[in-house]
Formats: C-alpha cells, sequence, structure tokens
C-alpha cells in the first residue's frame, strides 16, 4: 500500500480509503439490515492490506453503516483513521451536537478523526453553518474537547465554490468528487493542496461506471488490466490526491483496489499528456452530440432527452456499452418517471428549442438502435 502526507495534519494516509457505503446487506422479516459479519471480514481485509481511512455516514445503508463500522473497529481504532459527517442542512448547534453525539454512539467511539460537514455547498455554509450558536460553533466546541480531531467538509457544488470554502480556513481537508469522466473539481482540488489541506476523492471509479468493461478506457494507460485498474490509476496519478475513496462491499473489491493502489509505479508524463488529451476530445465529442442544457425539456411525453443521450455518449464516446444498455433498460421501465426514445411521438417540439439545433429524433432514433 502506497502512503502519503495529509495536508498539514502531520498523518500518513493510505492511498486507498475505505468507503462504508456499499456494505453487503440482507434481508430480515421484510426490511434490509447490514450483513455485520460479512462486513467485518470484508472491512478487516482492507485493514490487514494496508487500508488505513474508513468513511462512513449517519444515513448509508439504512443508518446502519456507522454501526457496522464501530463494530469493525474493534482491535483496529488505534491503527486507523475514522471519518463520518453531519448533514448540512442542519442549522441548530444544539441539534448538530446532538448529530455528532449519535453517531459517537453508533461508531462506540470518543472521537472521530475527520468531521465532515456533509454534501456542503456555499449556499448552505452561509445561510446554516457560519451563524451565531450554529454548527461552526459547535465543532470548534468538538474540537476543543477532542471529540473530533479534524474539521472537514465533502461537496457538491459548482467548482467556484469549492474555492470559497476553501479560502474559509476552517477546514482541513476536503472530500470531492474526481474521476476519468467528471474533472471539474480538478482546479478546486489543486487549490486545496496549495492551502495545506488534506484531499479525498469520492467516485473514482464514476459511481461504478467505469467498473464497467470499455476497450477505450483500458487502452488509456499501458498494462491496465480493467477500466476499474484504469480509473483508479488516473485518480492516483494526481499529485494533489492523497487518497480515492472506494464503496467496496466485498473481498474481490478490496484486493483488487489494493493491489491496484500498492502500485509504486508512476505514470510517465507522456502518459498523463496523452490520456489528458483523449479525455479533452472525448469531452467536446460529446458536447457535440449533447450539451445537457436541458432546453428540450420537458418533452411532452416524458422522454428524458439528455439522459438518453447521457447515456449514448458512455456508449460512443466512452465505450462503456454494457453500463449504458443496463441505464438504458432503467429509462424503459420508467424508473424515476422518466421515459426511453420508444415513447417519442416525434412532434418536434424539442428540436425548436434546442440551441444546438441537433436533430433529436433522428438521435433518439440512433440511441435507440445502439442500446435497446
Amino acid at each position: 500500500m502506497q502512503y502519503t502526507e495529509f495536508g498539514k495534519t502531520g498523518i500518513m494516509v493510505s492511498r486507498l480509503g475505505f468507503g462504508a457505503m456499499r456494505l453487503p446487506m440482507v434481508d430480515i422479516n421484510g426490511k434490509k439490515d447490514v450483513d455485520y459479519d460479512r462486513s467485518t471480514e470484508i472491512i478487516h481485509e482492507a485493514f490487514r492490506l494496508g487500508v488505513n481511512y474508513i468513511d462512513t455516514a449517519p444515513y448509508y445503508c439504512e443508518e446502519k453503516s456507522e454501526m457496522a463500522v464501530g463494530r469493525a473497529l474493534k482491535g483496529w481504532r488505534d491503527k486507523v483513521y475514522l471519518s463520518t459527517k453531519n448533514p448540512k442542512e442542519i442549522s441548530s448547534g444544539i441539534e448538530w451536537r446532538k448529530m455528532l453525539e449519535n453517531s459517537l454512539k453508533k461508531l462506540e467511539t470518543e472521537y472521530i478523526d475527520f468531521y465532515h460537514l456533509w454534501g456542503l455547498n456555499w449556499e448552505a455554509y452561509l445561510k446554516n453553518i457560519d451563524i451565531p450558536d450554529g454548527p461552526l460553533t459547535e465543532a470548534y466546541r468538538a474540537k476543543e474537547e477532542g471529540l473530533i480531531k479534524h474539521l472537514s467538509f465533502s461537496f457538491h457544488d459548482n467548482p467556484v465554490n469549492l474555492l470559497k470554502l476553501v479560502d474559509t480556513g476552517h477546514f482541513e481537508s476536503i472530500l470531492v468528487q474526481y474521476n476519468l469522466l467528471d474533472r471539474s473539481n480538478e482546479e478546486g482540488i489543486a487549490y486545496a493542496r496549495e492551502k495545506g489541506m488534506g484531499v479525498v476523492v469520492m467516485g473514482p471509479v464514476g459511481g461504478g461506471r467505469l467498473g464497467a468493461p470499455s476497450t477505450k478506457l483500458s487502452k488509456l494507460m499501458g498494462g491496465s488490466k480493467s477500466t476499474v485498474e484504469t480509473a483508479l490509476r488516473f485518480v492516483f496519478s494526481n499529485p494533489d490526491i492523497n487518497i480515492a475513496l472506494s464503496g467496496m462491499g466485498n473481498m474481490e473489491m478490496v484486493r483488487e483496489n489494493a493491489a491496484i493502489a500498492s502500485n509504486s509505479d508512476p505514470l510517465s508524463e507522456k502518459e498523463l499528456v496523452d490520456i489528458k488529451a483523449m479525455l479533452e476530445e472525448n469531452k467536446k465529442m460529446a458536447e457535440l452530440y449533447c450539451t445537457g442544457c436541458e432546453y428540450c425539456l420537458p418533452c411532452p411525453q416524458g422522454v428524458k432527452i439528455p439522459r438518453v443521450f447521457e447515456l449514448m455518449n458512455y456508449h460512443k464516446v466512452y465505450g462503456l456499452t454494457e453500463y449504458a444498455r443496463e441505464e438504458y433498460k432503467k429509462l424503459l421501465a420508467g424508473e424515476n418517471g422518466e421515459n426511453g426514445p420508444e415513447k417519442c411521438v416525434e412532434c418536434g417540439a424539442c428540436e425548436t428549442k434546442c440551441p444546438q439545433k441537433i436533430e433529436i429524433i433522428k438521435q433518439l432514433k440512433e440511441t435507440r438502435k445502439a442500446l435497446a
């Protein structure tokens, strides 16, 4: 396992972090619960392979993830760093403290190493967090009491606002989205490291999208045996990133990811240049097909046009055909109240609103032919 210095904390962290959001589940009397024994075995295997950072949250795994992690930490607590979260929607310092204390109880621990303001955005920071007697005040009080060691935040907002949150000076690490398909936070990641913060990225395998086979993406890096390896090696090649947080639900995933994170061979400068050049070219190709602006919506028949074209991009541009077809089936099933192109009656309303003048009806037919 490779390790890096985590910002200014003085801590050495493993390049791979364990995300406890996809633990194995079981059905008990019609209700889902964590399979605690299997989860403990999986987490312990990750620890044995050198992973020393584990991340959970109050609502993961039917609100049972923290309890599962707490059980798995027995015998390991002084060897690993624990991360959990407190929702950005809570604006009362008292309620924020109750949430912290509940997490400590579920985790069966006296302290949390990295405590995140969960899904923070700039608006919530101003409205709910940095207010009199609010969560930020309570967070500093909890630090003084030793209940949390480091204050952090996870981020889902406009990349510009990531820079603003970093500049507040209140946080020691960040947790942000970053992968081969989404590099929008790249500037903010570099800025955070420049300011001495630790950087953890979520979704290094694109929320499972990059777990699907893709000949195109696998060929990006010499020696990669799978799309997953390509995706993780790409993240690890960024010197501004400390940890790639992966949601692992079985032994195979743990062992494969740990092996990749143990590879000490850096990518060559040429490989990095070639990869980024290809990704930029792919991005241009995808945007020519559809930028996702949604001006074409609403469709009278409920066809989720941008989503249809997004799936076509995964197939056509990135070679993620298996993933695209599985997701396309969900559209056909009408999940989330969205429809696929089969419902199109060729009324043409969408084409009159498209700023790119895309031949939407024609491309819906192409997508149907390619993915159905």
